[in-house]
């Protein structure tokens, strides 16, 4: 089977290659429902955490940074949960019972990410001691993971909001008796 090769041959004429030549993005109505979605979902979603009765002794700065966080990974269009989403949901897992040794690696390579990321000097020479600098790829492949599993459940949580509350039918008081029975 012959393989066609692409010659470009110089003219002297003042344009682009090809291959460098930027594609042109038409507007998408379905691209800026995406982005007014994506945009919801960092402000507006739930925090998923590990069902616990641990689950209330999330630090609040680590709560407070979780929509900060969310929006910096949908800048860089990662399609995953942030680094301090996988922290808070770990973090009431770790009060239940002792973890294998990869997922006590991720816990506080993570917590070292998070003191990295957020300036907190005491913390950060702190999880310097005790937090692998860097992960394993099976590790990495663990976490990454559960770091979409957490972004789906966060992104189905939201649309089941959205659904409840597009549902709803809102009815001044002295009309409800008309049209509900």
């Amino acid at each position: 089977m012959n393989t066609i090769k692409t010659v470009q041959l110089d003219f002297g004429f003042e344009c682009e290659p090809i291959q460098i030549q930027k594609k042109i993005l038409k507007p998408n109505k379905k691209r800026d429902n995406d982005f007014v979605f994506n945009f919801m979902d960092c402000l507006t979603s739930p925090i998923i955490v590990f069902k616990s009765a641990w689950q209330d002794i999330i630090p609040k700065d680590i709560l407070k940074n979780i929509k900060l966080s969310r929006l910096l990974c949908s800048m860089q269009q990662e399609e995953m949960a942030s680094l301090t989403e996988a922290l808070a949901y770990m973090m009431p897992r770790t009060y239940e019972a002792p973890m294998p040794t990869e997922w006590a690696n991720i816990y506080t390579w993570l917590g070292l990410q998070y003191a990295g990321q957020f300036k907190n000097a005491d913390q950060l020479g702190t999880m310097k001691e005790i937090a692998p600098t860097e992960l394993s790829e099976y590790e990495m492949g663990l976490l990454n993971n559960l770091r979409r599993w957490i972004y789906d459940k966060r992104r189905k949580a939201l649309k089941n909001i959205l659904k409840k509350n597009t549902l709803k039918p809102n009815f001044p008081v002295h009309q409800k008796r008309l049209f509900v029975k």
